[in-house]
């Protein structure tokens, strides 16, 4: 593993920074109010907060537009720091998928 990979993997360890990674994967981009709408228990700073520990792991961009940032994943960076990680899981998940569309493609009831 190397530095970015450790400082990505330092990054999405909180819940809060993973969901805004999935807020952005989702939406594309954001600015901080609008990710601060889906986080009513943490003010617009704690989202700036988490924002700048993920723009450090090198994560997300920011453009400035007006008075707002927008926020998206760089999308280079994400698979260069967490890729071969996440490749390590590739066999796994087709056999889960494939699994998953042969029980729902037949009449069989679910393993219990």
């Amino acid at each position: 593993m190397n530095e970015a990979s450790d400082a990505a993997f330092r990054a999405i360890a909180d819940p809060t920074r993973r969901r805004i990674l999935d807020l952005l994967a989702d939406r594309g981009e954001c600015t901080v109010g609008e990710l601060a709408e889906q986080f009513p228990d943490l003010v617009a700073s704690g989202i700036s907060k988490h924002l700048m520990a993920l723009r450090a792991a090198g994560l997300v961009v920011s453009e400035r537009e007006g008075r707002n940032q927008r926020y998206r994943i760089d999308a280079e960076a994400f698979q260069l720091a967490l890729g071969s990680w996440l490749r390590r899981y590739d066999d796994y998940l087709a056999t889960s998928l494939r699994t998953l569309k042969d029980l729902v493609e037949s009449d069989d009831q679910a393993p219990e």
